[in-house]
Parts: structure tokens; C-alpha cells; sequence
């Protein structure tokens, strides 16, 4: 009996050094070997430069595409006031009539339409103040891109907004009066030259869209409030423009530097049409 337990007793001992040998035979070998932290940290160094990182958006961004929420303060309050005066029983309803029946005598019936041409004076003097000797902040193709980006917002608003409210004009009575898409063309022309340019070439653009917003009225074609809402309108659309310059750059692979404009005056005899021809080179 003796025998047997020392005999069992060895068995085991041989067992369990045999198991011991083996596992730390395995563990030695290079594939099970655990590396240093230093390479553990090297190592994921490496595949967070090898992911691709989707920062498109805050690399485009620059101080004037940013939004932000005080931004909103001035075009909503335009607007909102603006459609003050929308209907028969409108609060601005009476000063409404008022400066119509003012401007009517101011008038004597004789209209001036030089207001159809110079409310694309202020997005003429943004793309062109550049080659004047004024700095620009962006380059001329981001200026493109934020003025078409502007003038579709322009565009989206003055014709949406217009065959939804159905104001009657207070010439023709046609249901096309608020906002005034002249107003709106013209401010949002001025408010991307303040942005651009700063308030120095901003104020020459701003008075110059001011005088559109009076000539509309001055003509009897709108209203008092359909040009406060023009205003509204406009520079939200310009901001709108610069808030979607980062998609732009993005989209369109847009260059920061190397660009040249050529810009052509235009002019249709028979349509008595003044426009400019413009070619970007990147």
C-alpha cells in the first residue's frame, strides 16, 4: 500500500512539471509575448493617422462662415416687421398708405427706373472691389461661390415667399408685392460687401441698396413693409451665402490661391439689358 501511494505521489510530481515546462515553453514564444506599452501607444498612433478623418468642415471654416445665433437678430427683426403690414387689417395698414400717398405727390406720376439696374450694383462692387486696390478676406473663387449661394437663397425667398402671401401691389394691384425683390437683390449685394470689406466699403453698398428700397416706393411698385421685409430677406440670404462656403470648398474643390478674374460688361440692345460676362481662373 505504501508502494502505491509513493508511486502515485512521483506520477504526479513528474505530471505537474511536465504541465509546467509546457505552458511556460508556450508562453516564452515570440506570438505570445505581451508588448511594451510604449508599443501599444506607438501602434495606435499609427492607425488613428491611418483612419481618415471626416474634420472636412471645421477646416473650411473661416471667422466669417461661422454661424452664430446674434446673427439671426437683425434680418428676423426686418422681417418681422415686414409682416406687420401684410393684409387689409395689418397693423403698418395705414403708414402704409400714408408714405404711398406721400411718394404719389413727391412723384407726380413720373417714375425713374434706374432702380432696375443699380440693385446688382452692390454684387458687382463684391466681386470686382478686390482688383480696386480693397483687400478681400476670401479669394475670388470663394466669392463666386458664397454670391451663388447668396442669390439662390435671394431667389427662393423673394419668388417663394411672394406667391404664398399674395400681397397685391399698390400700383397694379398684381399679388406679387411682399417681400420687394429688388430690396432683397440690393441688400443682400450690401451685406456681402460689409462682410467681405468691412463697414467702409459696406456703407457706400448699404446706401446705395437703400436708394433701391426708396425708388421702389418712389414708383409706387411696393409697399413701405414689402421693402422692410426686402431687407430682412437680403442680408440673411448673404449670410446663408457664407454659412454654405465650407460646403463649397469642400464640393468643389475650391483653391485658396492662383486665381484670376476677367469680367466684360454686357449690354442687350434689343432686350435693353445690362449684365457683365465673368471667367474664373484657378
Amino acid at each position: 500500500m505504501t508502494r502505491m501511494l509513493l508511486l502515485l505521489t512521483l506520477l504526479i510530481a513528474l505530471a505537474t512539471t511536465s504541465a509546467e515546462a509546457a505552458v511556460r515553453a508556450y508562453v516564452s514564444h515570440p506570438a505570445m509575448q505581451i508588448p511594451p506599452p510604449q508599443l501599444v501607444d506607438s501602434l495606435d498612433d499609427t492607425l488613428r493617422k491611418e483612419q481618415p478623418q471626416s474634420n472636412w468642415w471645421q477646416e473650411n471654416q473661416t471667422p466669417s462662415t461661422r454661424f452664430r445665433p446674434t446673427q439671426l437678430i437683425a434680418p428676423a427683426s426686418f422681417i418681422a416687421v415686414g409682416a406687420l403690414g401684410v393684409g387689409d387689417k395689418a397693423l403698418l395698414r395705414r403708414p402704409n398708405i400714408a408714405i404711398r400717398d406721400g411718394f404719389r405727390k413727391l412723384s407726380n406720376g413720373k417714375q425713374l427706373h434706374f432702380d432696375d439696374y443699380i440693385q446688382y450694383l452692390p454684387v458687382g462692387l463684391y466681386l470686382a472691389l478686390d482688383y480696386m486696390g480693397v483687400e478681400a478676406k476670401h479669394t475670388i473663387g470663394e466669392r463666386v461661390a458664397v454670391g451663388t449661394v447668396t442669390y439662390l437663397a435671394v431667389v427662393a425667398f423673394s419668388q417663394g415667399v411672394k406667391y404664398t402671401v399674395r400681397e397685391p401691389r399698390p400700383d397694379t394691384g398684381r399679388r406679387t408685392s411682399f417681400p420687394s425683390g429688388h430690396t432683397t437683390t440690393a441688400f443682400a449685394g450690401a451685406e456681402l460687401v460689409r462682410t467681405e470689406y468691412g463697414w467702409g466699403a459696406g456703407v457706400c453698398a448699404y446706401a446705395v441698396a437703400t436708394t433701391v428700397g426708396v425708388m421702389r416706393m418712389y414708383n409706387g411698385r411696393h409697399w413701405f413693409n414689402d421693402v422692410v421685409a426686402g431687407v430682412g430677406f437680403g442680408i440673411l440670404s448673404a449670410r446663408i451665402g457664407y454659412w454654405m462656403l465650407p460646403l463649397s470648398r469642400h464640393i468643389f474643390k475650391i483653391p485658396r490661391q492662383g486665381q484670376a478674374l476677367i469680367a466684360t460688361p454686357i449690354y442687350d440692345t434689343s432686350t435693353r439689358a445690362l449684365g457683365v460676362s465673368c471667367a474664373v481662373q484657378f
